[in-house]
């Protein structure tokens, strides 16, 4: 009996070897694919004054949030850029009905006391602009933040394309062109290019033998700060060529 189910298993297990990598090649391409395509849509967009006062008359702005820049923890390549709250913030953000979001800086006049002079702003009646916003911050979102889902959908297949990407690399066959150390830096490139070059080099296109001196992860290493600093600056080229619409960030 134990002999029957072991031949049974040990098909299955065989089969699962076969199956697995032919998983991995086309899905992690496609998880990719999607996550870019949620990340770029919702990525915040820089406007302008007049945008925003477009947005308010035609009712696009479903939600906004005073702010005093963007939160910078560390976070990795698939989270999306969160505004650090501040009530008198000089930056605000809002969101339309597709999901989008966008910003632009309209700080508030400040007044510096002398002598005890009253601000000469307290007494002035709010802008149209200011009871706009007070408007939709008091009336609120029935449908929520429409951005926020999807960028909370973005940061889902992220992890999702991750925990794949790092289990298959820590939990796999050993890789063919460079160490677990080199693959585990080089994947962390920004916008996944690192997991992209992985899939590519191990999954499509690896060599019939493993290669003699395989990369370390001192060279992994190495490639990811140099190979981030040169996206870092294409990006910047590609928003200045294209603008902050095509290019967000």
């Amino acid at each position: 009996m134990v002999e029957v189910m072991a031949s049974r298993a040990r098909p299955f297990g065989g089969r699962w070897r076969e199956i697995l990598p032919v998983v991995l090649r086309w899905g992690l391409p496609v998880l990719w694919v999607l996550w870019a395509g949620l990340a770029w849509w919702v990525e915040p967009r820089q406007s302008t004054e007049a945008q925003l006062d477009r947005d308010l008359a035609t009712g696009q702005v479903v939600a906004f949030q005073r702010a005093s820049g963007w939160a910078d923890d560390g976070a990795y390549w698939g989270s999306r850029p969160r505004p650090q709250y501040a009530t008198n913030g000089a930056m605000l953000v809002w969101t339309v009905p597709n999901g989008q979001s966008r910003y632009v800086l309209d700080a508030p006049p400040v007044w510096e006391s002398h002598l005890g002079e009253p601000d000469p702003s307290a007494a002035a009646p709010p802008s149209w602009r200011d009871t706009q916003l007070a408007a939709i911050s008091a009336a609120g979102s029935a449908d929520g933040d429409p951005g926020q889902r999807i960028g909370n959908a973005a940061a889902l297949l992220a992890g999702v394309l991750a925990v794949l990407w790092l289990g298959r690399l820590i939990g796999g066959a050993p890789p063919v062109v460079g160490t677990r150390w080199f693959w585990f830096w080089v994947g962390l490139l920004p916008f996944g290019t690192g997991v992209l070059a992985w899939t590519y080099r191990e999954l499509w296109r690896p060599p019939p033998v493993p290669v003699p001196g395989r990369a370390s992860g001192w060279r992994g290493l190495g490639w990811l700060i140099l190979a981030a600093i040169g996206i870092s600056l294409l990006v910047s080229v590609a928003r200045i060529v294209f603008g902050p619409t095509v290019v967000p960030g």
